[in-house]
């Protein structure tokens, strides 16, 4: 089993500090602080370049304070794909995952007419994976429970240029969804997961990672082609480690040969290159 350390080189997105459960980051020309309980360390700027920030999220009130002319959505770039990021209240979270970024430079060079040709993402959020891999060549079925994430993946679709491009946007449940797959008879040659730690379906269905990860998978393997490229697991599970996934991952498609790898997603702070740790992964290829 392979052991990787990916950290993104977006340009769009630094990781300016990170210390005292907080971090400094800059989305295109807008910089945030947001909590961040991976980061336990001091901070490496002085208190100055975090006060200057254009806006800060309160994990308690759940309201961003914003500075004067702070803008509430912009555009960031990724290789020709846009994304809109916002600063909603209620969510910490601006509609995409900048950590990441490793993961779409593989699908830039796994997908299309040379790799996986359909390509199944499941717990999609708002599309970056999904059209990262459609502007690569591929057929994408982006899923997702949320009904206003769906519609902001469709929205980053128009702005990308990418609307010819055939994505299948669904609402629905990810195990439900990939079991009526299969017997339709679908197969993928790619699948992507990014399971919470814990949910609800559109119809209210309670997922807890733990106890569905394992069925999950197993319905996954049972849509992957004859002729399937990878399968790719993310988790940010506290509880979890990468050799845990790859031992999941390695297990349910033990029967397909390839092999495992498995590694965190970092962001490293500019100051010093300390890796800030924020995700888990394990990805299986042909």
């Amino acid at each position: 089993m392979e052991i990787e350390i990916l950290s993104g080189g977006w340009p769009d997105y630094a990781l300016l500090d990170c210390g005292h459960r907080r971090k400094l980051e800059r989305f295109g020309p807008v910089v945030v602080v947001r909590s961040e309980p991976k980061a336990w360390w001091p901070p490496a700027l002085p208190q100055a370049e975090w006060d200057a920030a254009h806006a800060s999220y309160d994990d308690k009130t759940g309201r961003w304070d914003k500075q004067r002319g702070c803008p509430g959505g912009w555009i960031l770039n990724y290789h020709g794909v846009n994304f809109e990021v916002k600063l909603s209240n209620g969510s910490k979270h601006l509609g995409v995952f900048p950590e990441q970024a490793p993961h779409w430079d593989f699908l830039r060079s796994n997908c299309g007419s040379t790799g996986a040709r359909s390509v199944l993402n499941l717990f999609g959020y708002t599309g970056a994976a999904s059209l990262v891999a459609a502007q690569a060549g591929a057929k994408v079925t982006h899923l997702d429970a949320s009904k206003p994430a769906i519609a902001w993946g469709r929205s980053n679709q128009d702005a990308s240029g990418l609307s010819d491009k055939p994505i299948r946007w669904i609402l629905d449940d990810a195990l439900k969804f990939v079991q009526r797959e299969h017997r339709r008879g679908r197969r993928y040659d790619a699948i992507m997961l990014d399971p919470p730690s814990f949910g609800r379906g559109p119809k209210g269905e309670v997922w807890k990672v733990e106890e569905g990860v394992v069925e999950l998978l197993e319905a996954c393997r049972d849509l992957l082609s004859d002729e399937a490229k990878f399968l790719l697991l993310t988790m940010y599970n506290l509880e979890a480690s990468s050799l845990m996934l790859g031992n999941l991952v390695g297990d349910v498609l033990k029967a397909r040969g390839g092999h495992v790898s498995v590694g965190e997603l970092v962001q490293t702070r500019e100051p010093d290159g300390l890796y800030l740790p924020l995700s888990l992964f394990a990805r299986w290829e042909r």
